[in-house]
């Protein structure tokens, strides 16, 4: 901490940012997984209207999924935050606003056919121009990253405590405006916070399961069997409660990934966290494709199957439309060019709290 309560780079995180951290790419892994799955799933359930077996991970994995990611992004936000605005605005809104507008784009490019046949091309027009306030479909966790960096640094001389029990009040409102911004901002920015200011005790139960996985096996049976058992009775939405197990299931897909990484397993896992933005920002077309095929040929009935081979090629696709891209030398696809850099451009290798 430095003397007005905010938190200071440390020795330690100031090199894990400028190098891969193996549990912390297994555990983006995790949850780009995770987040391919609930989309894929989903939208299966809703075009087939039925479910399947697989509603049950969504379901188990609903109220970790996005604070772990949130969390995870803020771990080494103490390393830059005291940056020149210039740079700080460059690294963390410029590098996010750039892959928002281009992917936004190519999804209406995509989805325009379509929107157009319901609503007129008047109406889609009108509907790209507010998914620069209303976020678009999957993309509005790149949306509110920027939004979660820039509030951070400019709250920085404010106790951190206090900007933490801010933040936990709003996550328990539980705020349902409609507007994705607001309420998701509500929802999510105590686990970001949480990242950041308490960095040094993430990593501390990184070790700590490193050097006892027995113990930590033991911990993460716990916390499965109390985070499904909320899950099923409903108690999960609960205000407090919610908090509580977003706050757990971040902490046990840490201690997964720290497991995985020990073992050198799931080594595909690791692989995904290394490239999330690349399978977060491509995986809509080949997940919607394959959704789309499946369903309408009836090769297979079954739809938790489809919606295991949709979550597959979801994660697959990206990776292969990201692997062609640069074949293509379409880097710009998943690479911001050099003229939407507004600092100096950084010779040191892309820190993980920037992908």
């Amino acid at each position: 901490m430095t003397a007005n309560g905010t938190p200071a780079a440390t020795d330690r995180s100031a090199k894990a940012a400028h190098s891969r951290v193996d549990w912390v790419d297994y555990a983006k892994g995790i949850c780009i997984v995770m987040v391919v799955m609930m989309h894929s799933v989903l939208g299966v359930e809703k075009a087939a209207d039925q479910t399947g077996f697989m509603h049950v991970f969504v379901a188990f994995a609903k109220p970790f999924r996005m604070p772990d990611f949130f969390l995870i992004s803020g771990l080494f936000l103490s390393v830059v935050i005291d940056r020149d605005w210039r740079t700080y605005l460059d690294r963390k809104v410029m590098h996010f606003a750039y892959f928002y507008v281009l992917w936004v784009t190519i999804q209406f490019g995509f989805k325009a056919p379509s929107l157009a046949a319901e609503s007129g091309w008047s109406q889609v027009g009108l509907m790209y121009l507010e998914s620069f306030i209303e976020p678009f479909g999957t993309l509005w966790f790149i949306y509110l990253l920027p939004i979660f960096f820039v509030v951070t640094k400019l709250t920085r001389n404010v106790h951190p405590f206090v900007i933490w029990l801010l933040a936990a009040a709003l996550e328990m409102t539980h705020l349902a405006t409609g507007w994705t911004v607001i309420d998701e901002f509500c929802a999510r920015f105590v686990y970001f916070y949480t990242g950041y200011i308490l960095a040094d005790y993430v990593f501390a139960l990184s070790d700590r399961a490193r050097a006892q996985p027995a113990l930590a096996l033991i911990g993460l049976v716990l916390w499965a069997l109390v985070n499904g058992g909320l899950v099923a009775s409903g108690a999960s939405e609960w205000p407090l409660v919610s908090l509580a197990l977003g706050l757990a299931g971040a902490s046990a897909i840490i201690v997964i990934g720290t497991l995985l990484a020990r073992a050198h397993w799931l080594n595909v896992l690791r692989f995904c966290g290394e490239h999330s933005i690349v399978i977060y920002l491509a995986f809509f077309l080949p997940m919607a494709a394959t959704r789309t095929i499946l369903l309408r040929s009836g090769v297979i009935h079954d739809i938790g199957l489809i919606s295991l081979v949709v979550t597959v090629v979801g994660v697959a696709g990206s990776l292969l439309i990201w692997r062609l891209a640069l074949a293509a030398r379409a880097n710009f696809l998943f690479e911001r060019p050099d003229a939407f850099w507004i600092a100096p451009k950084k010779a040191a290798p892309t820190l993980q709290a920037a992908e």
